[in-house]
């Protein structure tokens, strides 16, 4: 088609054996274009661009303008190709996602290893993965210590370690141990399957912007038609109607949205941020204030060892390695954080030989006892006054106290509490900059404790002691003051909030899965920094949209039209003009591909 062309547009070479070259690929392209706007039409009763451009062909046919109608048709199919591969980008991310899921597995049945198709697994199966192995399911390790590389989910560059009990994932590879896992979740039920679920989603979801363009459409036909039929009344010229529908074909306006929204989402994407659709971006660029929930969002949703507490002047290293091989047989979350610590430190300490639990209180060995307050009225002992006092003056920072005795005398105490993610009050201040002033915590935790993690934040509001219910109301009174509301959450009980919210933002390797399905974007590296990031490209992609409808679609069209009726534009160069429209359209929208805040300024 392309080589027809050319060779038609040499001077003598137009018209071979008395044929005209240019017939051939202006019927070929134009046969393409007719079947698929018949098609949409039949299917959808909707009038598309692909019908003005059909018109325009016809009449280039009718005052045998072939070469006009040929390019034309090359220059649709062109820019139809040019989104495709805009599109691919995103798409290629996909296809890279599924071929990191093996096709085969070492699964353990009657009792030998077996070679399976990963197809074939079921929960609770024992497979195998070998050093260098990609994981093909998401599991659970029960035996062996591996090095993970997980940045396939989460983004990050660093390997995480996991031992027996630890959660692993689908698409992620094993780079250091051999370890066994027990089959939860395979194929589309796994993280990965999800995943590629919601960037398949995403393509074809739609925003407010792309419909307003597709309604547009459908009345720009028929007033391009009047236009012709006022062009042919006062010229007589059918050439120039022809010029007229040759130009105004709308089919930059079709694009304007569409490349700009996949190629943001593509973007998106190589980060570990799912955006699931278009009217996502679209909505997050209007937010004007952000919910962010505590535990587990603007916290790191685990307990950590704040300080360790000395009485009588007892070595805090001793009171910690003795609290941690007291706890070393708990399976409560405080008891590994004491533990961990503990090996942070470099204490050696083994296990107490005999271990007992407290309920509600704490753990005992023989001659030890680690527990809360309530511990001190269990025993005879000294400096409980001291001890009350200090739980009190902790409890008021919304730290949690535990008290260490050692043959009924109290050597100590461990402060602990759940800390704020390192890069949370940068984020809110990052946040802040880009005018987003609205920021407010809501959690279910006390007003204490709320209050604390809050200040630490760089947050000035908060609500407290909220149920489920309760943020989603809050969330409509912001809205009813006229607030876009965005909401950060990562729980089950943040699933209500984030569908009320005009964004929900869940955090995704932490994140149930209510909350996941829930939401409109997900952080699969629970980076909040990232928060800063969807501000800025959701602004940008909406100012490329706009960029792309009232310049290269709507302008470039009013300045075609107003040629072609004067007689100034050829059909050819019309076909040149809109087509070159089109291609602006879709290298503007592609610069969002490569889109950094920290280089592309949002304004």
């Amino acid at each position: 088609m392309v080589i027809l062309i050319i060779i038609a547009l040499i001077p003598g070479q137009k018209v071979l054996f008395g044929f005209d070259l240019s017939l051939i690929p202006m019927l070929l392209g134009g046969g393409f274009i007719a079947y698929n706007t018949i098609i949409t039409l039949l299917e959808t009763r909707r009038i598309t661009a692909g019908l003005l451009v059909v018109f325009a062909l016809v009449g280039s046919a009718y005052v045998g303008e072939y070469l006009a109608g040929a390019i034309v048709a090359l220059m649709m199919i062109s820019g139809e190709f040019l989104e495709n591969i805009t599109l691919n980008k995103t798409r290629n991310a996909v296809r890279r996602l599924i071929k990191l899921v093996p096709e085969t597995a070492l699964v353990q049945r009657d009792g030998t290893w077996q070679e399976v198709p990963v197809s074939s697994l079921s929960a609770d199966e024992k497979i195998l993965i070998k050093p260098g192995e990609n994981i093909p399911v998401d599991g659970t390790i029960e035996s062996g210590y591996a090095t993970i590389d997980e940045s396939t989910l989460t983004g990050e560059s660093m390997p995480v370690d996991k031992s027996q009990g630890d959660s692993v994932f689908a698409g992620t590879i094993n780079k250091v141990g051999s370890i066994e896992i027990k089959v939860n979740k395979i194929g589309q039920d796994s993280t990965l399957g999800r995943i590629i679920k919601i960037i398949y989603e995403a393509q074809h979801k739609k925003g407010k912007t792309q419909r307003i363009a597709d309604r547009f459409a459908q009345y720009f036909t028929p007033t391009i038609l009047f236009i012709c039929v006022i062009v042919w009344f006062a010229t007589y010229d059918l050439t120039r109607v022809m010029s007229v529908l040759v130009v105004a074909c709308p089919c930059a306006l079709v694009l304007a949205t569409p490349t700009a929204v996949v190629a943001s989402i593509g973007n998106s994407a190589k980060r570990g941020i799912l955006i699931k659709g278009g009217d996502v971006i679209e909505a997050m660029a209007n937010i004007n204030a952000i919910m962010f929930d505590k535990t587990g969002t603007i916290t790191i949703g685990k307990p950590k060892l704040i300080k360790t507490f000395s009485f009588n002047d007892y070595d805090t290293d001793h009171i910690l390695a003795l609290s941690a091989s007291v706890e070393f047989r708990s399976e409560h979350p405080i008891a590994q954080s004491i533990i961990e610590s503990a090996r942070e430190s470099g204490l050696s300490f083994s296990q107490s030989e005999s271990f007992e639990q407290m309920p509600g209180i704490g753990v005992r060995s023989e001659n030890v006892c680690v527990g809360n307050e309530k511990m001190l009225d269990l025993f005879v002992c000294y400096d409980i006054e001291m001890a009350k006092d200090i739980a009190k003056s902790e409890a008021e920072m919304g730290h949690k106290t535990l008290f260490v005795m050692e043959n009924n005398v109290i050597i100590g105490g461990l402060s602990l509490a759940d800390t704020i993610n390192s890069e949370t009050s940068n984020v809110i201040g990052q946040i802040r900059k880009i005018g987003v002033n609205h920021i407010i915590m809501l959690t279910g935790d006390n007003k204490v404790t709320a209050a604390n993690i809050a200040r630490q934040a760089g947050i000035t509001e908060f609500q407290a002691e909220l149920l489920p219910e309760d943020k989603l109301n809050h969330i409509k009174q912001i809205q009813a003051k006229g607030f876009n509301v965005a909401m950060v959450g990562d729980g089950v009980n943040d699933a209500p909030a984030l569908t009320q919210a005009d964004v929900g933002i869940a955090m995704g390797s932490t994140g149930t899965d209510i909350a996941i399905e829930s939401a409109d974007i997900v952080l699969m590296n629970n980076d909040l920094k990232h928060i800063p990031y969807i501000l800025n490209i959701s602004r940008r992609t909406v100012k490329i949209i706009k960029q792309n409808i009232w310049f290269f679609a709507v302008g470039v069209n009013v300045f075609g039209i107003s040629l072609a009726s004067s007689g100034l534009l050829s059909p050819i160069f019309g076909a040149v003009l809109h087509n070159v429209s089109s291609l602006f359209v879709v290298l503007n929208s592609a610069r969002m591909l490569g889109f950094n805040p920290t280089k592309n300024s949002p304004n």
